[in-house]
């Protein structure tokens, strides 16, 4: 549909950040305490309407934010008016994720103003952490895609990509997460009730997005068809534009959300005639789909709503982008040269049926060259190659939904199977193998395969990642396109995950390396040499000993447990899920419990272990797993026998904020998951950069980490992917494997027997049963490896010197993974967008 109204960034605000603890400032900053403390006291008595006798500490922290978004809104205004006027080639990044977390302190450390601010607030009396602290976590994600999301578009702003992230202003974003007897309760994460003082809303930005509806043909000047679409339905996309700024604020970026509204929020005279409810129907319709970030698909209108999500943000953002460019460049068959779309994941894949859509229906293009436009224009990211997550979509719905994009998709369809037709021949492929419609349960669109099939270039994000699609989702359509398919290894930004997250080890590495660093993380090399030296490796440990006990009061604050800071800190935190096998973690718990009981006299490592993640509302056995760990921690943490060497920690609600307190922590980085099952990761090089060792399979970036760290600085255990699919196809029955590790079954038989569930003894009854039966997540055929494996890390721990040697190496070689180099390689070798700096941080 076509855009009601001019863009928001026509010239939009735009502005720029930049970093302070021990760090050098943005240059050319001029910024003092007395003049942001002016600044601070004008915005609270004219934006807040607070005098400062009655200021409450959010009153303070508004103020604050909206006298430092003052400063970023001129380097954002800079950095669009400088891409207009030179043209570049600007990212469009189309994720249903941002996981940005927290904005007020990363905004202080990459425009160098975070010991400015604290100068400014402690003249007025207010304490910079404290009120810090209330500001809400954005939870517009999930867990890494949505993470990842957030840190590539701060280094697109970083190293002078123009970009725009485009995505949905969820009301309420992930659920919230609290615990009533070690159970999982989702309550609303109502992240804006304060409102967002980061935003700026624009109204006169809003598209016309339509569902369902009929497809009128006629036949066009020149005697070919011409379709329009006439939906039934009506639904406003409204903009509401965040500043993105980059390290030192020299670039700033725009991350632009989408909320839905009903063009009538009431109906008047439905409401007059007493049907008072019903006059607001069309309204809660309408701005549902911007409610809640993924609502559980487990019935018709669940599914029904997760797709209108999906279509909603992917025309809204298409058609942003198409107007921005003909605002531009007046003509719509440049835009493959001055605009890069990059799907994050399947969720935007109908972007591909959207702009053929856009192109053919609104811009009167041939068919042909519509598609040589889309194709050339977008890039698709892959993260997963579970099925669940690569979507499909029934034919059914999305004739009743997108009448003419399912039309777009059977064209499409057609057309592939007639072009690939002597290739399949060739390869002995059969129609059915890359269809765009799976017909096998019932006839579905094929997201992925859509996506795929749309784009010049689909990647993966990690090597063993990439390597697995062409073996195995993308298995055919790569033999058709071998060139297609390519590596991109995630990465995090070091501003967010070390120098904000961190600042003590940054100080010691500013210290130590120089103020270079900052600017260049991967020369964290230099810090190799100095891993074995003694003074070196007491202070590394230093700074370990003080995040430890930050985080020890943090456990204490949520939980009510005290834990011992000298005890190793041994982490998993993530998603909730069978694949990443916090079932695994916890089954192991129980075995080393039960040997610490049994043999008392044995020099045992003291350890705490630590969960943290969310399960998705409707996903039943991962939500037991959570409730299994906490009947674990009931059991283990009141039990005097283990005189306090064991510890078993469930911390709720999981998110960015709670993240930059246990990553820093953290002694020990559990990355178990089924291996060929976890695309990347990016935990894992969190806490790999700030000195965690790694217990892991061989399984997403812990390949890529092993190689950049050293096979004697990560601990390697576990069947390989190849090794789990020869496995599942002709393995050893589960049952067997189980019966010959005594380990293992006397824990089986524990939880199962109800010991760790005296109020209700089957609670775990089938949990164990699915386990002995199929084991698809080889929780029982890793059980024995997994437990040498820790063996191997508690001889490892005993050795003081040897770990502090392998955790420093661990850092030294973790600037690898910094989003900025991920981003480059984009930039180089998808986008086809030149990168602007010189600096590599």
């Amino acid at each position: 549909m076509s855009g009601s109204g001019r863009s928001a960034e026509g010239v939009d605000p735009s502005a720029s950040e930049e970093r302070d603890p021990p760090l050098p400032g943005p240059k050319g900053h001029h910024d003092d305490a007395e003049a942001l403390r002016q600044d601070i006291m004008a915005k609270l008595a004219y934006s807040i309407g607070k005098d400062p006798i009655v200021a409450q500490n959010h009153d303070w922290l508004v103020a604050t934010i909206l006298a430092v978004r003052d400063r970023i809104i001129d380097r954002w205004m800079a950095s669009t008016r400088e891409a207009f006027r030179t043209g570049r080639k600007r990212v469009y990044y189309l994720s249903l994720e941002f996981l940005i977390g927290r904005l007020f302190k990363e905004a202080l450390s990459n425009f160098g103003l975070t010991e400015t601010v604290r100068q400014a607030l402690n003249g007025l009396g207010v304490d910079l952490d404290k009120i810090a602290e209330l500001e809400p976590d954005a939870a517009l994600g999930n867990g890494g895609l949505g993470r990842l999301a957030a840190c590539f578009m701060e280094s697109m702003a970083t190293i002078g990509i123009p970009a725009l992230g485009y995505g949905i202003r969820y009301d309420f974003g992930l659920f919230r997460q609290t615990l009533a007897d070690g159970w999982q309760i989702e309550t609303p994460e109502d992240w804006l009730s304060f409102r967002n003082p980061w935003e700026f809303e624009r109204r006169e930005a809003n598209y016309q997005i339509g569902f369902g509806g009929t497809v009128a043909t006629r036949e066009g000047w020149d005697g070919a068809p011409h379709h329009a679409w006439a939906p039934s339905e009506i639904v406003l996309a409204v903009a509401y534009d965040t500043p993105i700024p980059g390290w030192r604020g020299e670039k700033v970026n725009t991350l632009r959300l989408w909320r839905a509204r009903a063009r009538d929020p009431i109906h008047l005279e439905v409401f007059n005639k007493g049907d008072h409810v019903g006059a607001l129907a069309e309204r809660t319709r309408a701005e549902s789909i911007s409610r809640v970030l993924y609502p559980s698909d487990a019935t018709p209108a669940g599914q029904e709503l997760r797709l209108r999500q999906e279509f909603f943000f992917t025309s809204a953002s298409l058609q942003d982008l198409v107007r921005r460019h003909l605002m531009q460049f007046s003509e719509i068959r440049s835009l493959p040269d001055k605009a890069a779309i990059q799907l994050n994941d399947t969720h935007p894949a109908l972007a591909v049926a959207e702009l053929m859509r856009l192109l053919v229906d609104g811009h009167n293009l041939g068919w042909e060259e519509a598609w040589e436009i889309t194709r050339r224009t977008i890039a698709y990211t892959n993260h997963t190659l579970l099925p669940e997550a690569l979507e499909s979509w029934p034919v059914t719905l999305m004739e009743r939904l997108l009448p003419r994009h399912m039309q777009i998709i059977f064209a499409l369809n057609a057309r592939l199977l007639a072009d690939t037709e002597p290739k399949r021949a060739e390869e002995g492929i059969a129609p059915a193998d890359i269809s765009l419609i799976d017909e096998s349960h019932g006839r579905t669109v094929r997201m992925g395969f859509l996506a795929f099939v749309g784009a010049h270039k689909v990647n993966g994000v990690s090597e063993l990642h990439t390597e697995l699609m062409k073996r195995t989702v993308f298995r055919n359509l790569h033999r058709i396109y071998p060139d297609r398919i390519v590596n991109k290894t995630n990465g995090v930004t070091p501003r967010r995950w070390l120098f904000e997250a961190n600042p003590g080890l940054t100080e010691l590495l500013v210290e130590t390396l120089g103020s270079g660093i900052v600017d260049d993380v991967e020369k964290l090399s230099d810090l190799a040499p100095l891993a074995g030296d003694p003074a070196f490796q007491e202070r590394f440990f230093a700074v370990k000993r003080v995040n430890k006990e930050r985080l020890a009061g943090v456990i204490a604050e949520h939980t009510g447990m005290r834990v011992d800071p000298h005890a190793m800190f041994d982490v998993q935190v993530k998603r909730i899920h069978e694949y990443k096998r916090q079932l695994l973690n916890i089954l192991q718990t129980i075995a080393l419990y039960d040997a610490m009981r049994t043999q008392p006299h044995r020099s045992w490592v003291p350890r705490v272990k630590i969960f943290a993640g969310k399960a998705a509302p409707n996903y039943e056995r991962a939500k037991l797993i959570i409730k299994l760990i906490n009947d674990v921690a009931r059991i283990v943490n009141s039990d005097p026998s283990t005189r306090g060497l064991l510890k078993v920690v469930f911390l709720p609600n999981y998110n960015v904020s709670l993240a930059e307190a246990i990553i820093p922590a953290a002694d020990l980085s559990e990355q178990i998951s089924t291996a060929g099952m976890e695309a990347s990761g990016t935990g894992n090089m969190k806490l790999a950069l700030n000195g965690a060792i790694t217990i892991g399979t061989l399984d997403g970036a812990n390949v890529e980490i092993r190689e950049k760290v050293g096979l004697d600085n990560i601990i390697i255990f576990g069947l390989t992917a190849a090794e789990v699919e020869a496995r599942r196809r002709s393995g050893p029955p589960p049952r067997e494997t189980t019966e010959q590790t005594p380990a293992l079954k006397e824990v089986l038989d524990a939880v199962a027997g109800g010991v760790f569930s005296p109020d209700e003894r089957n609670r775990y009854h089938h949990l164990v049963r699915d386990l002995e039966d199929h084991d698809w997540f080889m929780v029982a055929a890793d059980f024995a490896a997994y437990v040498r494996a820790q063996e191997q890390v508690a001889t490892l721990w005993r050795d003081s010197s040897a770990w502090r040697h392998s955790a420093v190496l661990n850092t030294a070689h973790a600037g690898w993974f910094s989003s900025d180099r991920a981003i480059e390689q984009y930039a180089q070798e998808i986008w086809d967008v030149p990168v602007s700096r010189e600096a590599k941080a």
